[in-house]
């Protein structure tokens, strides 16, 4: 039977307002038996924690800041994050990284969150869901400072060429692939790239209400994307890379539920 888990899902967004309760009902009907639910900023914990206990049989969640909301993280938040992790005890750190394309929020100030964040997953032994976008090297260098800390990692949304594959593969982390690879007519690095993913470190996420696959027909909520296309996206790679689905699938599964700490 397929199993799928979700790794990232914007569910405190405001797209899915009204509409979670469908979200996860829709999810579990299309064999979603996990999804993440992904934190952006410290501003939201609350709401990401309500709602992890809301779905608790469905759900894990991450606590964070997102690079697009460093110039929020302060001297202060270290200590905030770190009360937060104690009473909440979240299943990874992040989503942090580096984020260089849009910028909004200064370099210092993204590296400066980056290194904290780090920190603290080091200090918790918590995993590290990772973001990066155009900024490779200044990523890999923050890394490099702490690797042999780091318990586990993920690069989430994984866009890249394959000298970026390696350099991630060579370092330990794993590798987040989304609906981007379902572009058939773009991403031929991308989807040539993914041939050389170890099984064991690949997961899948719809970073959903983003990034809905392009190829994908049936859109029941416009352009939201949601958890239970995440067999749209298994398909296409396990076409790639020349798997059979279902062994992929649970793979995948496991890997997930390995990477979280979540049993079934």
């Amino acid at each position: 039977m397929m199993k799928y888990f979700d790794i990232a899902c914007n569910l405190s967004s405001e797209r899915f307002d009204g509409k979670r309760d469908f979200v996860i009902k829709h999810a579990l009907e299309n064999n979603v038996k996990k999804i993440a639910i992904i934190c952006s900023s410290i501003q939201e914990v609350e709401r990401i924690h309500n709602l992890n206990l809301r779905f608790k049989d469905t759900t894990c969640f991450t606590i964070g800041t997102h690079p697009h909301y460093a110039n929020q993280f302060s001297e202060k938040d270290i200590n905030e994050l770190n009360l937060l992790c104690q009473k909440y005890q979240p299943n990874a750190i992040g989503e942090t990284g580096l984020d260089f394309f849009r910028n909004l929020s200064s370099v210092n100030e993204q590296k400066f969150a980056f290194q904290e964040q780090i920190k603290i997953a080091i200090e918790f032994n918590l995993p590290l869901f990772l973001h990066q976008r155009e900024a490779h090297e200044p990523f890999l260098e923050i890394l490099d400072e702490y690797i042999s800390e780091i318990d586990k990692g993920v690069v989430h949304c994984f866009t890249g060429t394959k000298k970026q594959l390696f350099d991630y593969l060579d370092r330990g982390l794993w590798i987040g692939l989304t609906g981007w690879i379902c572009d058939h007519r773009r991403n031929k690095a991308l989807r040539s790239a993914i041939k050389h993913i170890p099984l064991d470190r690949l997961m899948i996420e719809t970073d959903c209400p983003y990034l809905i696959p392009k190829n994908l027909e049936n859109k029941i909520m416009g352009n939201t994307n949601l958890s239970g296309y995440l067999s749209h996206i298994l398909k296409d790679i396990a076409e790639l890379i020349g798997k059979d689905e279902e062994d992929l699938s649970l793979q995948i599964f496991e890997n997930s539920l390995k990477f979280f700490n979540q049993k079934i």
